[in-house]
C-alpha cells in the first residue's frame, strides 16, 4: 500500500488516493471537530533516498549545473542566507532542484577549515541570467524573500510560478500554518530538519555561514525536495477548484512582484517629527501620572496590574466592583474590563496606557525600524495570514496605526514624501457595503448606492422612517452602527451596547432595517445555510474562506463562525479587488516609467509617493483604475487625497 500511495501522489492520482484513504481534498470540520496543523499521516509521502544530494564545490560541477539548470523548462529554487532581514541578508548558498536530483552550492560558510568555495560575485554573475530568464520557471516557498536577497544584488527574479506558501494558502488559508515546516506536516506527514537542528537555538545558535556544509547540505536540499512534493500534493489538490486556481495564478502569484517593489520602496519618515512627538507624549504622560497619584491619594506603578488591582477593587482602596475576572478568579484590570467601570481613575489609567502604547509601538519604534542604508522604513507585507485574503504587515505593522485619535494623525503627519514629491492617499470608500450590495443584489441598497446618496443617511431614513433631508446627526450614526454592524453579524445585544440604546430598541433598529433592505437578510440567510453544508463562503473572484466551526455543537464557536460567514465574503472580496487594483497600477506605472512609488497598503487604502507637479493628473489616473479593476452592480467609489505628509493627504 505504502508504494500505492508514493506512486499515486507522485502522478496526483487524486481520486485513487481517496480510494487507499489519502485525504487529498481540504479539510472541513463537522460537529466538534477542528481543522488544526495535525499530521494526516504517520507515514511520510516523501522518499528522500530517491533524491541525489550533490555538493558544488568546482568550477566543472558548476558548469555541469548551469547547463542543467538552462535546460530546465523549470526549476525548484531556495536560498539560504545569513538573515531574516531581507533588507541586509546575504546569500551563504544556493539550492536547487531539478527533477529527482538536488544540489547545494554554498558561496560563504566561513567557519573554521570550512572547504574552498567557489567565489559567490562570480556564482551570482554566471546565474544572473538564468534567474531573470522568464521563459525558465522558478518553484519555491515564500519566493518573496528570496527575491529580496537576489535584488540586494541587483538580480531580478523572474520566471516565478509557483509559490507552495502561496499555494496552500489559496487551497485553505486555515487548515495549517503556511511555513515549509507546518506544510510538510501537515500535506506530506513528514517532519523536517529544522534550522535549531543545524544550527542550535537560543544565545548559542549559529548563523548559517558558520554552519558545517556537512550539515547544511541535507538540511539545505531536504527544502527544495519537500518544496517539489508539496507543489506536486497541492498541485493536485487545487486542480479540483479552477476558480480558486485561477485566483492563484492570476492574483497571487504575480502580486509577489507587486510587494517585493512596495517594500523594497519603504516609506520616507521624519525623526525630528517623531521625537518631538516623544517629548510632548512623555510630558502628558507625566501629567496624567501626576492626576493619578492625586485621585488615588498616593503614588502607585500604572503599568501594574497588580496594584491597579489594590487600589480600584480592595476595600483599602476605592472597593469598585470587578465587572470581569482572569482566568485565575481575580478581578481583571484589561482594557475590556476597565471600560466598564464609571470612575476617574479608571479614565486616567486608560489614558496613560494609550499613550505607553503609543510611545513604545511608534514613536520610540519605528526611527530603529528605519534602513540606514535607505533611510526609509521597509515593512514586510504577508500575504499568507489572514483568515480572508487580506495582506497583513509587521516590522512596523502599518495596519495598526490609529487614525481616529488625535496622536495617531500627528504619527501619520510625520511619513512624509522626498524634495519635490507629494504624498498621495487613495482609499476604496465603503467597499465593504458596497460588496454588499452587489452579492446581495438588494434593490434598495443598489439604488441608494447608484443614486450617489449617502448610505448612511438613506438606511437612517429608512429605520427611523424620516425624510431623507430630516435625518439627524444622531440618527445617522445609529444607521452606521447597524450598517457596519450588520455585515459583521452583530446581534440586537452588540447593537445595544455600541449605540447605547435597549435591546428591545436595538432590535427594533434591525428589524426595521431588514424590512427595507430585504435581500440583505435574504443573502445572510442563504449564506450561512450553504456555509454550513459546505463548510466554506466564496469571495466575488472565487477565494474560498473555510469555517471549521460552522457545525460546531458548541453554539459560542458555531455563532462565531456563522457571524464569519456573512462578513467573510465582502472582506475578502475587497481584499481581492485592491490586491487586483495594485496589480493594475504597477502594470502603468511600469508600462509608462513615471517614478509613481506604491509606498503603503493599509486596508483598503493605496499611498504613493511622486512628483508633486504631477499628483492631480496621477490622482485622478488611480482613481480611475482602482474604480474600474472590478464592475460590480454598484460603482466603486475612491477617495483620493495629497499632501506632504500622509496625514495631509487624508
Amino acid at each position: 500500500k505504502e508504494e500505492l500511495l508514493d506512486l499515486f501522489r507522485e502522478y496526483g492520482f487524486s481520486m485513487w488516493l481517496k480510494q487507499l484513504g489519502e485525504k487529498t481534498a481540504p479539510k472541513v470540520a463537522q460537529n466538534d471537530e477542528q481543522v488544526t496543523d495535525e499530521t494526516p499521516s504517520p507515514v511520510s509521502s516523501i522518499a528522500l533516498k530517491e533524491y541525489s544530494q550533490n555538493l558544488i564545490l568546482t568550477d566543472e560541477d558548476f558548469s555541469g549545473l548551469l547547463t542543467k539548470l538552462s535546460n530546465s523548462e523549470s526549476f525548484v529554487f531556495d536560498l539560504e542566507t545569513n538573515s531574516l532581514n531581507y533588507m541586509e541578508a546575504e546569500i551563504v548558498g544556493l539550492v536547487f532542484l531539478i527533477e529527482k536530483d538536488s544540489y547545494y552550492l554554498p558561496v560563504a560558510h566561513d567557519y573554521l577549515d570550512a572547504p574552498v568555495q567557489l567565489a559567490r560575485h562570480k556564482v551570482m554573475a554566471s546565474l544572473k541570467p538564468l534567474l531573470e530568464n522568464k521563459a525558465i520557471g522558478k518553484v519555491g516557498q515564500n519566493l518573496k524573500y528570496d527575491a529580496h536577497v537576489l535584488a540586494n544584488i541587483d538580480i531580478s527574479l523572474n520566471g516565478i510560478i509557483d509559490d507552495t506558501m502561496l499555494k496552500s494558502y489559496c487551497l485553505n488559508s486555515v487548515a495549517s500554518r503556511h511555513n515549509m515546516d507546518d506544510l510538510a506536516l501537515h500535506y506530506l506527514g513528514h517532519k523536517t530538519i529544522h534550522y535549531a537542528d543545524v544550527a542550535g537555538s537560543g544565545k548559542k545558535q549559529l548563523t548559517f555561514n558558520q554552519v558545517d556544509i556537512t550539515e547544511a547540505m541535507p538540511y539545505a536540499c531536504e527544502d527544495v525536495i519537500v518544496t517539489n512534493a508539496l507543489n506536486n500534493v497541492l498541485e493536485s489538490q487545487l486542480q479540483n477548484y479552477p476558480k480558486v486556481m485561477l485566483l492563484y495564478k492570476s492574483i497571487e502569484i504575480p502580486l509577489i512582484k507587486i510587494m517585493l517593489k512596495l517594500e523594497r520602496n519603504g516609506a520616507f519618515v521624519d525623526e525630528t517629527s517623531l521625537f518631538n512627538q516623544q517629548i510632548e507624549v512623555k510630558a502628558e504622560m507625566m501629567k496624567i501620572q501626576t492626576e493619578a497619584y492625586e485621585v488615588a491619594g498616593d503614588e502607585f506603578n500604572l503599568e501594574s496590574p497588580k496594584q491597579i488591582q489594590q487600589i480600584l477593587f480592595s476595600e483599602e482602596g476605592f472597593g469598585l466592583e470587578p465587572k470581569k475576572k482572569t482566568a485565575k478568579g481575580q478581578p481583571s484590570t484589561n482594557e475590556e474590563a476597565l471600560k466598564l467601570l464609571d470612575h476617574p481613575l479608571v479614565d486616567l489609567i486608560m489614558a496613560y496606557r494609550t499613550l505607553t502604547k503609543l510611545n513604545s509601538t511608534y514613536l520610540e519604534a519605528l526611527p530603529k525600524q528605519i534602513n540606514r542604508k535607505t533611510g526609509r522604513l521597509h515593512t514586510s507585507y504577508h500575504q499568507a495570514v489572514t483568515a480572508t485574503g487580506r495582506l497583513s504587515s509587521s516590522k512596523p505593522n502599518f495596519q495598526n496605526i490609529p487614525i481616529r485619535t488625535e496622536r495617531g494623525a500627528q504619527i501619520r503627519s510625520a511619513f512624509i514624501a522626498n524634495k519635490d514629491n507629494a504624498i498621495l492617499a487613495a482609499d476604496y470608500s465603503q467597499i465593504e457595503l458596497r460588496i454588499m450590495a452587489h452579492i446581495s443584489q438588494d434593490k434598495s441598497l443598489i439604488e441608494a448606492f447608484n443614486n450617489n446618496v449617502d448610505v448612511h443617511s438613506a438606511t437612517a431614513s429608512q429605520v427611523f422612517d424620516t425624510e431623507l433631508s430630516n435625518v439627524t446627526k444622531d440618527q445617522r450614526r445609529k444607521a452606521k452602527a447597524i450598517n457596519f454592524g450588520l455585515i459583521y453579524g452583530m446581534s440586537a445585544f452588540g447593537l445595544a451596547k455600541q449605540i447605547d440604546v435597549s435591546r428591545t430598541e436595538a432590535k427594533q433598529y434591525i428589524d426595521g432595517y431588514f424590512d427595507n433592505y430585504p435581500g440583505v437578510l435574504r443573502f445572510m440567510d442563504e449564506t450561512k445555510e450553504r456555509a454550513k453544508e459546505q463548510g466554506f463562503v466564496e469571495t466575488i473572484l472565487g477565494r474560498r474562506l473555510y469555517l471549521p466551526q460552522i457545525n460546531s455543537k458548541n453554539k459560542m464557536l458555531q455563532q462565531h463562525a456563522l457571524r464569519t460567514a456573512i462578513n467573510a465574503p465582502m472582506q475578502g472580496s475587497s481584499a481581492d479587488i485592491i490586491k487586483k487594483a495594485m496589480l493594475d497600477i504597477q502594470s502603468w506605472i511600469d508600462r509608462e516609467n513615471n517614478g509613481v512609488k506604491m509606498i503603503m497598503q493599509v486596508h483598503d487604502e493605496l499611498v504613493f509617493e511622486l512628483r508633486a507637479d504631477k499628483a492631480k493628473e496621477y490622482g485622478e489616473i488611480v482613481r480611475s483604475m482602482m474604480s474600474d479593476t472590478l464592475k460590480l452592480s454598484i460603482p466603486l467609489e475612491v477617495d483620493v487625497g495629497i499632501g506632504t505628509n500622509w496625514q495631509e493627504a487624508h
